[in-house]
């Protein structure tokens, strides 16, 4: 009588336990694709203008046509090659360089920010140089 008591103990443990990490394991499976619906808008590429504005470690970029401001990364490049190129075509930080972005973009799920991720680029004209 007391094996069968303990034996159907244990079965019930691991019978419970192995819902409980079902469980968890669904939840992990519907964050994962919460997220991954999040992270991209729109997964073409697109071709943006407007101007690329670097200062402080942040590149940020204001389309032309709507206006709205989207925080930059540059995936295929070399992120302090990038910054000396800005500041040789700029000699400055906050400058406005008008730019053609070949980009996908993503919304950050932590902060709801809109970041454009860059494969190719194309610096039209530097604002104010008039060259």
């Amino acid at each position: 009588m007391k094996v069968t008591k303990i034996t159907l103990f244990f079965v019930i443990v691991i019978l419970l336990s192995s819902c409980k990490i079902e469980s968890e394991s669904l939840n992990l499976k519907q964050q994962s694709e919460t997220q991954l619906k999040n992270i991209a808008e729109d997964t073409s590429s697109k071709n943006y203008k407007g101007w690329w504005i670097y200062g402080e470690g942040l590149h940020i970029f204001k389309d032309e046509e709507s206006l709205l401001e989207y925080e930059l990364e540059f995936p295929n490049e070399n992120i302090k090659e990038l910054e000396r190129l800005y500041l040789a075509v700029c000699e400055m930080e906050y400058f406005p360089m008008e730019s053609m972005l070949d980009a996908i973009m993503k919304i950050d799920s932590r902060n709801s920010k809109k970041i454009l991720v860059v494969y190719d680029f194309e610096i039209l004209y530097v604002e104010g140089c008039g060259e």
